[in-house]
């Protein structure tokens, strides 16, 4: 199981900085953005194989299930 930023949106944000220092912003200008996109993936398999079950509330939950 993880939990933790969209890396799409992580690389979003990175390319938007860049593009403003690109631009001729100084460094001390550009903002230091945190990432407001996380995403649940679990691993049912591997669940499985270490004997853990995962309550139905939890799986309805999650952004992407691995079976």
């Amino acid at each position: 199981m993880g939990y933790g930023p969209r890396l799409s949106a992580v690389f979003d944000q990175c390319a938007r900085q860049v593009a403003r220092l690109l631009r001729g912003a100084k460094v001390a200008d550009v903002p230091v953005e945190q990432p407001i996109r996380f995403e649940l993936v679990i691993n049912l398999k591997t669940a499985q194989m270490l004997g853990v079950e995962i309550p139905p509330v939890v799986l309805s939950r999650a952004d992407r299930t691995i079976e």
